[in-house]
């Protein structure tokens, strides 16, 4: 018995023990807010082609709202206008509809 709890802690710190080395190894931004950390990844270029516009303008239909020409400006940062939001009435787009149950419906 006492083998088996040997041979187990043995294990679990070789686990624990790689997982620290691999994060060791993995830079942390925002730790020094004011310093970019040597190696952190940086997105150098952001591809605006024919999938994501039709994501991002999913539920609207031309002529498109002048207020979503900032789309065209868009970086690879987080934004709520090209993702699904809350269900419901408060689905104005059509993020969460069923197309197919929307054509049963007409």
């Amino acid at each position: 018995m006492n083998a088996v709890k040997v041979l187990a802690l043995g294990v679990l710190c070789t686990v624990a023990g790689n997982r620290l080395v691999a994060a060791a190894e993995t830079p942390i931004a925002g730790t020094q807010p004011g310093a970019r950390p040597a190696g952190a990844p940086v997105v150098s270029t952001m591809n605006h082609d024919g999938e994501w516009y039709a994501r991002a303008l999913t539920g609207l239909a031309p002529p498109y709202p002048r207020s979503f020409r900032f789309l065209e400006d868009q970086g690879a940062w987080y934004t709520p206008f090209d993702r699904p939001g809350m269900t419901g009435r408060y689905d104005i787009r059509g993020w969460h509809t069923d197309p197919e149950a929307s054509a049963r419906e007409r």
